[in-house]
């Protein structure tokens, strides 16, 4: 039996890891920010303690696997909130390899595509140079680099363009703008994979139970497209014409911190490690819009 512990579990993607997980039989537990502080050493390593101790007891032949979903995501104000971004993407990272270590729990660190440059022209592998762009980036190679440092077997998981049923995303503007305004103009000159999170977490679950060698790897939806193509995709889920949705560069819209024009990242070393791939961007929006078609679209007044 594995064992399951899931930082960053009130998230986009925690919250399908904890949901997932439970549905397929596995004892979990899930800590938000502000259950568990993952810069305070000594608050991780009492909670890793009492999983690692629990998971043992429970079952003499069980893993415990924790996977990290907690991140500094917001990736404009990083640009000046340095020391907060750096703590918790460098700092709660390497806090959450050194304790889990410590323990002999298996460790997932999830990452992203702001650690390569994005000015790629096919989709990058895991051992391509690296080279962020932005503090937001920065943060989060040196929290790669930091785990991989200190507990060399864990698993750095790289992703990108992440929408879901929770929080807020992509997919959930699109249809809030789809009912408010007549066009929409979105950029067309970044390039990457939107990731549903359902899929994400299905991929890290299959990780967490078969997880081989430690390194990094990657994992997206397949496909690729730009804002652009991609908002006319959840225009058509809408039922809306997609032709309400209009081009335009990414200097008509400037950002504090600068995103990658292309970030489509490439599942080989996934699936040379007897992983299943993730099913196409396209098919994954479909599949979540005829699951639960309300749960993207904005809540009607006095709803």
């Amino acid at each position: 039996m594995t064992h399951l512990l899931i930082t960053g579990a009130r998230g986009q993607l925690g919250s399908e890891l904890v949901a997932q997980s439970g549905a397929a039989g596995f004892p979990v537990v899930g800590y938000g920010s502000s259950e568990l502080d993952i810069t305070d050493a000594g608050a991780v390593d009492r909670a890793l303690a009492g999983f690692a101790h629990r998971a043992s007891g429970d079952d003499v032949s069980g893993t415990a696997v924790l996977i990290n979903a907690a991140a500094y995501t917001a990736v404009d104000a990083a640009q000046t909130e340095v020391d907060a971004a750096r703590a918790v993407n460098e700092i709660g990272a390497a806090t959450l390899a050194r304790s889990a270590a410590r323990y002999g729990i298996g460790f997932i660190h999830v990452s992203t595509d702001y650690v390569f440059p994005g000015d790629g022209t096919r989709p990058y592998e895991v051992d391509d140079p690296t080279g962020p762009q932005s503090v937001y980036g920065a943060s989060k190679l040196a929290g790669e680099r930091a785990v991989l440092a200190t507990y060399p077997e864990s698993h750095v998981v790289r992703t990108a363009w992440v929408w879901g049923r929770s929080g807020a995303n992509f997919v959930k503007t699109m249809a809030r703008l789809e009912a408010s305004t007549p066009t929409v103009t979105v950029v067309d000159d970044q390039r990457g994979t939107p990731t549903y999170a359902a899929d994400l977490a299905g991929g890290l679950l299959e990780l967490a139970t078969h997880p081989g060698p430690g390194g990094i790897l990657h994992l997206t939806n397949s496909g690729e497209t730009t804002w652009f193509g991609f908002a006319r995709a959840v225009f058509a889920e809408l039922g809306a014409d997609p032709d309400r949705v209009q081009p335009t560069t990414s200097d008509k819209f400037p950002r504090s911190a600068p995103r990658p024009a292309y970030s489509v990242l490439s599942p080989a070393a996934w699936v040379a490690a007897g992983l299943t791939p993730l099913r196409p961007w396209q098919d994954a929006l479909s599949a979540a819009f005829a699951a639960d078609p309300q749960a993207f679209r904005p809540a009607l007044d006095g709803d």
